[in-house]
């Protein structure tokens, strides 16, 4: 029996590559039944994308775990008034179209809740459904890019630091997770569904909120955001990136005074103390100083010193050492499955929430569970095959 938080929620995704999937895999992993709606030829791209194991897409693995996979040709006839049919019967259905393709295939938000007044529908786009640039193509470090956080990145001097991970698509899949809850708890008040619309640029902006909003707040009266010239994107520093002598990096947060002071004294340094927060150029001359003393020594030197002393203080992990960090394992996030030999490694990264255990189930298969889905929706067997090929 499924005793997870969403156990008896259904979701009919029809969403692709990663800021719809990512927020199904969170729903799926906490119990929610989702059942992926996927083109015939092909299916989601994210299937054909490499690196490969066996065959099958190491993306899609990581995805789509827990999940079901129907087929439907939504251009035709037939896939659209299956997909009305289907529609009856669940609570959210999540799309990342561009803006208006729904709408032209007859399968909009008012066309849908036509057949299902409950029915929470969730759009992701890339600038949303609204606005001058709402059909403009664009990948998650365009939405970075508008949004302002890209330019924040980086020295002062130089260009802006190129993120490494996809920060928009993420964006937006916690926000359309938060905004389909929402919703969700909104109908068990109302019994009456809602559209959720999702910029991901909208959600990027999100990580820059502290900084944007305080520009905001202070208008005239202040400054533009700077790039690396502010406390927490490199200006001072207690808070920055090191390089280390064997070409590794020590990642120093040490933002307050107390724990910057420890840092210093464990340095052999307090006096960096008194030019540590100076604004008239004392703090980048400690900032200097400290650069030039992390390159002295290899990380693993750093490593020791600080391993014991609370001042915030960290190695920057890379490519497997993240697979071994103690703190992660002993969080569970990296789980094998029964049948993983032992020595492979992990074969599921876990979703940050755990709230009861769901057992991953390998990604399904192009249209695995067509003919399943169908039926548990009433269709008969002269419907289904006409609609499975």
């Amino acid at each position: 029996m499924n005793t997870s938080p969403l156990a008896g929620l259904k979701v009919l995704d029809l969403s692709r590559l990663l800021p719809g999937p990512y927020a199904t895999l969170v729903l799926a992993d906490l119990g929610a039944q989702v059942d992926r709606v996927e083109e015939p030829n092909g299916g989601d791209p994210v299937r054909h994308m490499p690196p490969f194991r066996d065959g099958e897409s190491a993306l899609n693995h990581g995805l789509n775990r827990n999940k079901r996979s129907l087929t439907l040709d939504l251009k035709s006839p037939e896939g659209r008034a299956a997909l009305q049919r289907l529609v009856t019967r669940y609570d959210v259905l999540v799309e990342s179209f561009r803006p208006g393709v729904m709408e032209r295939l007859g399968l909009g938000y008012d066309a849908l809740r036509a057949h299902n007044p409950r029915l929470v529908y969730c759009a992701i786009s890339g600038y949303g459904q609204t606005g001058p640039d709402r059909l403009r193509a664009g990948h998650d470090l365009n939405y970075v890019a508008r949004a302002g956080v890209l330019g924040y990145g980086g020295a002062p001097d130089g260009p802006p630091a190129f993120p490494g991970v996809q920060m928009g698509d993420i964006g937006g899949s916690l926000f359309a997770l938060t905004g389909l809850l929402a919703a969700l708890y909104e109908r068990e008040r109302t019994g009456v569904g809602r559209f959720v619309d999702i910029s991901m640029t909208d959600g990027a902006t999100a990580f820059l909120h502290m900084h944007l909003a305080a520009r905001l707040f202070m208008g005239e009266q202040g400054a533009p955001l700077r790039r690396g010239e502010e406390a927490l994107n490199g200006g001072l520093p207690c808070y920055g990136v090191y390089r280390t002598q064997d070409g590794r990096a020590l990642a120093v947060g040490a933002l307050e005074p107390r724990f910057f002071a420890g840092v210093c004294e464990a340095l052999g340094h307090p006096e960096w103390m008194q030019d540590a927060y100076a604004p008239d150029g004392g703090a980048a001359r400690v900032k200097a100083e400290l650069t030039r003393l992390i390159a002295e020594r290899p990380l693993a030197h750093w490593t020791a010193l600080f391993a014991d002393r609370d001042v915030c203080v960290e190695p920057v992990l890379e490519g497997d050492e993240v697979l071994a960090d103690a703190q992660l394992r002993a969080r569970g996030l990296f789980l094998r499955s029964e049948d993983t030999p032992p020595g492979h490694g992990p074969t599921h990264l876990r979703t940050p929430l755990r709230l009861g255990e769901v057992p991953p189930r390998a990604p399904p298969s192009l249209g695995q569970h067509s003919r399943a889905i169908l039926t548990d929706a009433g269709f008969n067997h002269e419907e289904i095959e006409k609609l499975v090929k």
